[in-house]
């Protein structure tokens, strides 16, 4: 496998977290509510939230926000031929901490093990940043 197409499966990965978190979002979900701890009604106007599916969906708009940056650069390092294998393991760093804090997020929720995540993966996206920026320079 080529950089090249390597570059994209990172993203289908960060793809299939996401997918994940929403079935587990619909399970919590009708899991409250099958149990009598929220209504339905919650869930149409968004009020009330239930502590066990907030934190998923709180999780979920957490993979909407940094990782947009991670697909725009690993597009970009597509189209521009600037991937190579280092980038790869990058965009695969990226999205195993990605992985692994949507794991705490959804779990323990513990702020001591979640912003380390989130901060080496913020440091593995502007390093991919600052390679496509250097590439862009160089050629």
């Amino acid at each position: 496998m080529s950089p090249t197409e390597a570059t994209i499966w990172p993203m289908i990965a960060h793809a299939a977290l996401i997918f994940g978190l929403y079935i587990l979002l619909s399970t919590r979900r009708v899991g409250a509510v099958r149990d009598g701890r929220a209504k339905a009604e919650q869930f149409r106007e968004n009020r009330d939230e239930p502590a066990e599916s907030l934190v998923v969906k709180n999780a979920i708009a957490n993979q909407f926000e940094l990782p947009v940056l991670f697909y725009a650069v690993s597009i970009l390092l597509y189209l521009v031929d600037a991937d190579n294998p280092v980038t790869v393991v990058g965009g695969w760093l990226f999205v195993a901490l990605r992985y692994a804090h949507a794991y705490v997020h959804v779990t323990s929720n513990r702020l001591r093990y979640r912003r380390p995540l989130f901060i080496a993966s913020l440091l593995v996206a502007m390093m991919l940043w600052l390679w496509l920026a250097v590439w862009l320079a160089l050629t």
